[in-house]
């Protein structure tokens, strides 16, 4: 009987392996995932069927689900906002900012104010001084939040609003801050801060999401001043934690129309967390002294097509003199690597700048794997010399700049919800040209001599660790 049971658990386990390995075939974005799956399914199904269930769903379907189930309760809403808009949408776009346009699904607005916030100082000081100003409501969300000493700031600055009378909404996601301790939350909201977990695996039938992370970090103030980019809350971030050294990043502070596609994109994730339909001012104002030109690109697992990817190739393309991109994990899919070497094969100023120190091991090791192809092309890959590079910024020619969430790498092209900013302005590209050139200065160009006289080992381990990639 003992036998039977075991021989007929066996033939089930590979059953479902089989089934599994098929649904990877049909589902998965990429053949490079869908190979390492189909592999693991059929050769070891033991190890390879949990980790498929929890890690390799390619869609996030419980929010596409909630968008649809939302339609009729919060459509018009969005109808309002979007007629508050109609004065300030930028008529004569260009292709390059239609394509833009369509994978938002948000218009290009004029009458922006865009501000550069580099480095930890400068972002938290103007986030924390939008929070003392709110009047009405304060809408925050972070991928990562610690209770150390920043995370204590921003938690009192949030409670001194919620007692002078301020509407307070904090999303934070359950995995990227699972080291927060309950009390740190208790204290929001037993002053009245309405606070949520992201909640992947919302639901008993949304239990094998765990692998989907909202990465965006948005914060807005009643609607007129926004902020998004790269900073968590940690003292890390803030270049104080010896193991990382000085923290190199880059936030964005917006004020006009802009910002109400941030709310929206916010509006959405606390929708799906809570269920429920938060009060918004949805009425659009533009800077009285600045008319910079923005779209808000919102992408992630729950979106029909792969945004962020194609967000990336639609820039690369776009290019006609010069690409400067910095990112602190650069794997970037197969469109991705080819529209970069394209790009500098066609005599573009391709850039990549990544960090020298790692911080993930395997997406450090899985870049060395295809660099000597990306060097041959013409692509100049630098790595960042002080401390660890965490911005996400890409500048195109001299005429557009994106600030956001998105790293080049499968997790945020497919798995992550991300955020980004696409700012068509001559001015604010020169702000972040600027930037750069100061960046790249403190920066080392490696060499194709660098990648190729790598031991063998090495090689073979950065080969597998980035077959690994598409299901990291």
């Amino acid at each position: 009987m003992v036998s039977w049971l075991l021989g007929t658990s066996i033939m089930l386990i590979h059953l479902l392996g089989v089934v599994s390995a098929i649904m990877a075939l049909m589902s998965s974005r990429t053949s490079q995932g869908a190979v390492a799956w189909i592999i693991s399914l059929l050769t070891f199904p033991y190890i390879a069927l949990p980790a498929y269930w929890f890690f390799g769903r390619p869609r996030f379907y419980g929010y596409v689900m909630a968008r649809g189930e939302r339609d009729s309760v919060l459509r018009r809403v969005l109808a309002r906002y979007q007629e508050s808009s109609l004065p300030y949408l930028v008529p004569f776009s260009n292709s390059d900012t239609q394509a833009v346009e369509q994978l938002a699904m948000m218009p290009l607005t004029r009458g922006n104010s865009a501000e550069l916030l580099i480095d930890g100082d400068a972002t938290f000081n103007s986030l924390f001084n939008g929070i003392d100003e709110a009047e009405h409501y304060l809408l925050l969300q972070f991928f990562i939040v610690r209770d150390d000493a920043l995370g204590r700031r921003l938690q009192q600055r949030l409670l001194g609003a919620v007692r002078r009378g301020v509407r307070v909404y904090f999303l934070y996601d359950e995995i990227g801050s699972r080291k927060l301790n309950e009390g740190y939350l208790r204290e929001l909201a037993a002053e009245g801060v309405e606070v949520s977990p992201f909640r992947s695996s919302r639901g008993f039938k949304h239990r094998f999401q765990l692998n989907f992370r909202n990465h965006r970090k948005v914060a807005v103030v009643d609607g007129k001043r926004g902020w998004l980019g790269g900073f968590n809350v940690g003292v890390e971030y803030l270049g104080q934690d010896p193991r990382h050294g000085p923290w190199r990043d880059t936030h964005l502070v917006l004020e006009g129309p802009s910002v109400l596609g941030l709310q929206e994109a916010f509006w959405e994730d606390w929708h799906w967390a809570t269920g429920e339909v938060t009060s918004l001012n949805w009425q659009a104002e533009s800077h009285p002294n600045i008319d910079q030109n923005v779209v808000i690109v919102p992408s992630g697992p729950a979106d029909k097509q792969d945004t962020a990817s194609l967000l990336i190739q639609q820039l690369i393309h776009s290019a006609t003199h010069r690409l400067w991109v910095t990112s602190p994990y650069f794997v970037p899919d197969q469109g991705v690597q080819d529209a970069l070497r394209l790009a500098a094969m066609r005599g573009i100023d391709v850039r990549v700048m990544i960090p020298e120190r790692p911080d993930h091991l395997l997406v450090f090791l899985s870049a060395f794997a295809f660099l000597a192809d990306m060097l041959k092309a013409g692509v100049k890959i630098y790595r960042y010399q002080p401390g660890f590079l965490h911005q996400k910024v890409i500048l195109i020619d001299n005429d557009a700049a994106t600030v956001g969430t998105v790293n080049l790498d499968n997790r945020s092209f497919r798995l992550n919800f991300e955020i980004t900013a696409y700012i068509p302005d001559t001015i604010f590209a020169a702000e972040v040209h600027t930037m750069l050139v100061k960046d790249f200065n403190d920066c080392r160009r490696i060499t194709i001599d660098e990648i190729q006289q790598r031991p063998l080992w090495k090689k073979v381990v950065s080969r597998a660790a980035y077959l690994m990639s598409p299901v990291q």
